[in-house]
């Protein structure tokens, strides 16, 4: 009578809610490179590995049984004389509980409170016997040994299961232990810190005693139940076993962080997605989406997942010796330590092979890679201004932008002058290629206008172009100071940018981790292509080889002449890549790409004061190294025999080198005249060029064609092949 009232309330459990609670245990989870290599298991107050029954020696479960429960092959989940034992101490208050199978430490380990009413000893009890119901007793011991806490690893962890306790303590699987050594794991779940070789550092413990004692006892107890020889017996307990200890090990902690964290916050973001979507919730809300995140990290933590990333061990290894031997050449020596940020990326698919965080992480934890924001200067320029004009068929190569010295119209600093790197205006039309190639401010300007005029909408070239690409939203995306790079960005949606270029352009999201698995190998998370062509791919080919002038014809960086110094294969790779720094050179950009990979280098001062006139030189110096680093550890992603070729649907137009449109006469001056100069190909998306007239270009103003036109009169009195006539219809 007393027991049923003790176990009224007690409802039985179905065979997979036993299976779910009895297996709810905290595994330990791992990250590895895309090689299958550990990068490091995810941090967490435990270490566990679950393992099947074939994986663990038959010492091992013969030891456990023999000392904590040697009627285990016979009960149901509970011995009759010990649950008389609790019942009489319940009701008289005399003696002790005790009497626990290793069912019963199952069900109160899995399942229960460490609560020490005997109402919950009841529930134990009939816990037990419905454990014992629906699996077998092999199922129930390999349960227990993959649960139940080890005390501690040669690194100070703690540890859970028999497979981390072989690990950890002898350096062996479990499948291969010692009697000695199975006799020393199979004592330790009684009292696992008081029996554990090591203290909370990974040093072993002055004083062993106490688990070599437990460990003889669990030898005895073996010897009792004739699981061992007597021979085996006194054998194993005369083997001197402080030898099979393994030596302190520091945790590893210091070679990895920013690896580190990075894939862990992805995969965070990943599973809280996963189990927000699961739920129907609304991630939008910032404290649903808290939650979510820390419920992911949890999971992550303890449901022995294996983080598939997708980083090349050798690539960012070569990346850390890179940034620690060549770091040194960004700075200026004028203060704080200038930092870096650089991303490797393959353009096809949008793998990050490596990157590289920050100088060092234990001295600077911000990732300047992925998490760090600034203003991309004249590096935004290819994606935003150029990139659009030629895919709307404003342009082509040789179309000509006004390079006259003007002033910004609009906000607080209308009315100034807008500049160049290195002047107020060339006073000329330049070429798109030209303007390109000089990085100037006043064509981009221009161009940048023509773009929003002719798209309508002062957010035209973020939506339709930079927010497919993951840009963030921003009001600035459509201020005049906008293709001057004033927008703060990351150096990795920087690097995605131009791989959409050089991919044809069709961007491919950056991406670190390839899949996530489950402790049974299950895929709980692959990545999966999302393709979004951006740019034509007539678009995308002629920006390449605009960006490949930048490269050779070297006037804003020095990167072709030192990366062909370092290493001729590399040399000889068909380049193509901008540069980019803001005011007082707070930033300097340099992004290249191959027609496999596109890599980049941001740096600067944290404090953001600036830096000095050299540091475009410098960025070409380091990135160049560091590129040759990492040719060494992986030439083959280079691409170094591949070339950029333009796509057969590119126009290729005759035109007018002067104006940049087809050749003809203008009416210059009342006057009409043959357009001078060499005809020249211009590359175009669409469209193609209008008919030369007196406003040819983009931008400026009457006087500033009126300017330039006054060169052509002139070069055709100097060539008299060039014909002035009356214009008799202006």
């Amino acid at each position: 009578g007393y027991f049923a009232y003790l176990v009224e309330d007690t409802q039985l459990p179905t065979k997979k809610e036993l299976q779910t609670e009895l297996g709810n245990i905290t595994e330990t989870s791992k990250i590895v490179y895309a090689d299958n290599t550990e990068i490091s298991k995810i941090q967490t107050d435990l270490m566990r590995t679950t393992i099947s029954s074939d994986k663990i020696s038959p010492l091992l479960k013969t030891a456990i049984i023999s000392t904590e429960d040697e009627y285990f092959d016979k009960h149901q989940g509970y011995v009759p004389k010990a649950v008389l034992r609790a019942l009489v101490s319940e009701a008289t208050g005399i003696g002790s509980s005790g009497g626990s199978t290793l069912t019963q430490q199952l069900v109160k380990q899995q399942i229960l409170t460490d609560e020490t009413t005997f109402k919950r000893k009841a529930n134990e009890i009939v816990l037990s016997a419905q454990v014992e119901k629906h699996f077998s007793k092999d199922e129930i011991i390999t349960t227990y040994l993959n649960v139940s806490p080890f005390g501690r690893n040669n690194k100070g962890q703690n540890i859970a299961g028999v497979q981390e306790a072989a690990r950890g303590i002898f350096g062996v699987d479990a499948k291969d232990v010692t009697l000695p050594q199975a006799a020393y794991i199979a004592g330790l779940p009684q009292s696992p810190i008081t029996y554990s070789p090591y203290t909370n550092t990974g040093a072993l413990k002055e004083d062993l005693s106490a688990g070599l004692a437990r460990k003889d006892f669990v030898l005895f107890s073996m010897y009792r139940e004739g699981q061992i020889t007597k021979e085996q017996y006194e054998e194993a307990k005369a083997y001197d076993l402080t030898k099979d200890f393994l030596p302190q090990q520091i945790a590893e902690q210091t070679d990895r962080e920013f690896l580190y964290y990075t894939v862990m916050n992805e995969a965070t973001r990943i599973i809280a997605q996963q189990l927000a979507e699961k739920d129907n919730a609304d991630m939008s809300d910032s404290s649903v989406s808290e939650a979510y995140y820390q419920k992911a990290q949890q999971t992550i933590q303890n449901k022995g997942y294996t983080i598939h990333s997708t980083i090349d061990k050798d690539i960012y290894a070569a990346l850390q010796t890179g940034v620690e031997n060549y770091g040194y050449m960004l700075d200026d020596g004028a203060g704080s330590q200038v930092e870096t940020g650089n991303v490797l990326m393959d353009n096809r698919t949008g793998r990050i092979y490596g990157f590289v965080g920050g100088r060092n992480y234990s001295q600077n934890q911000n990732n300047h890679a992925f998490d760090t924001e600034r203003q991309a200067g004249s590096s935004i320029k290819p994606v935003l201004v150029y990139g659009p004009a030629i895919d709307m068929g404003l342009v082509g190569s040789e179309s000509r932008v006004s390079d006259y010295a003007t002033t910004w119209q609009e906000g607080k600093n209308a009315g100034e002058k807008i500049v160049n790197a290195t002047n107020e205006g060339s006073n000329t039309f330049q070429t798109v290629r030209e303007s390109l190639e000089w990085s100037n401010n006043i064509p981009a300007y221009h161009l940048y206008q023509d773009v929003l005029n002719s798209g309508g909408s002062k957010q035209y070239a973020y939506e339709h172009y930079l927010a497919k690409m993951n840009y963030p939203a921003n009001d600035n995306w459509g201020v005049e100071s906008a293709p001057l790079g004033t927008v703060d960005v990351t150096t990795l949606q920087q690097t995605n940018g131009f791989q959409a270029l050089a991919n044809g352009g069709v961007y491919e999201e950056g991406y670190i981790i390839d899949s996530i698995t489950d402790n049974a190998g299950n895929v709980i998370y692959k990545h999966e292509s999302n393709s979004v062509r951006i740019y034509s791919e007539a678009t995308a080919s002629i920006m390449n080889d605009m960006m490949r002038s930048v490269i050779n014809e070297k006037i804003t960086t020095p990167f072709k002449d030192v990366i062909s110094s370092l290493n001729g294969n590399l040399g000889n790779a068909d380049w193509v890549g901008k540069t980019g720094s803001t005011n007082e050179y707070r930033d300097s950009w340099l992004i290249v790409s191959t027609p496999s990979i596109t890599i980049s280098s941001w740096a600067g001062h944290d404090d953001n004061t600036g830096m000095d006139s050299q540091a475009r030189i410098r960025s070409a110096n380091y990135l160049a190294n560091l590129i040759n680093q990492a040719y060494q550890a992986n030439p083959e992603i280079f691409g170094t025999d591949e070339k950029f070729d333009l796509s057969s649907d590119v126009m290729k137009k005759k035109v007018s080198g002067f104006t940049g449109q087809t050749a003809g006469k203008v009416t210059v001056n009342k006057k009409s005249i043959q357009t001078p100069g060499k005809t020249v190909e211009s590359l175009w998306a669409k469209n193609g060029p209008k008919k030369s007239a007196f406003k040819f270009g983009v931008g400026g103003t009457d006087e500033n064609y009126t300017d330039y036109w006054n060169t052509a009169s002139a070069y055709a009195r100097a060539n008299p092949e060039t014909k002035e006539s009356d214009d008799k219809d202006d």
